[in-house]
């Protein structure tokens, strides 16, 4: 998932980037003294970075994501259109190195109409409402591959291979990527349904 390479900010830096952002974001102002700010680079926006704001005086912590290079601040509202039109003009820089992290990027901030499809790589990657009995997570386990590139496009992009959940169903997909970074699905091929699963929340 998209979760490494992660350093936190510091007070000071925090409170910089708070009052940069919050003109930026809906909802009350986030609290330097009850924020957290982790930082990330994004090899595929050279010179722009990842902010994940938590503000842990309320349970479950309230969280916003921004995307920034000096001025330019994205915050990303779940759907595909700050992505996109990022992608444009950041510009969107995309080898088979970087075309992974992209995807596991897209899909952790980008949902769909009737909720998220989350990549599965592994069986941590899915958040279980109750444990399955060995037997069944050894089945589910080979099941599961990391994202896999089968073919590189003329233009840059790629088709790959992953598994993902949506609701409480696990299914084989493509994904395809074009060099402007537009993002599709096709080929599902239903693998497991009824998961004893929790429903899929960002804390907000």
């Amino acid at each position: 998932m998209f979760q490494d390479a992660y350093v936190k900010c510091d007070r000071l830096e925090t409170e910089d980037l708070l009052d940069l952002f919050t003109p930026h974001l809906d909802g009350a102002p986030f609290a330097p003294a009850t924020s957290v700010i982790m930082k990330r680079s994004l090899g595929f926006y050279p010179g722009y970075d990842f902010y994940d704001i938590a503000d842990h005086s309320t349970m479950p912590a309230r969280r916003r994501f921004v995307v920034r290079r000096q001025s330019d601040i994205v915050v990303l509202d779940f759907t595909n259109a700050p992505i996109y039109a990022l992608n444009a003009r950041a510009p969107l820089q995309l080898s088979q190195a970087l075309l992974t992290d992209y995807v596991r990027f897209f899909f952790a901030f980008v949902r769909g109409r009737h909720g998220r499809f989350i990549i599965c790589e592994s069986l941590d990657d899915i958040q279980w409402r109750d444990d399955p009995a060995p037997a069944a997570r050894k089945a589910l386990s080979g099941m599961l591959a990391p994202l896999e590139i089968l073919e590189t496009l003329p233009d840059g992009g790629a088709i790959l291979a992953a598994s993902m959940m949506f609701k409480d169903t696990l299914f084989e997909t493509r994904i395809s990527v074009d060099g402007a970074g537009f993002v599709k699905l096709s080929e599902e091929k239903l693998l497991v349904e009824d998961m004893p699963v929790l429903d899929d929340t960002f804390g907000q």
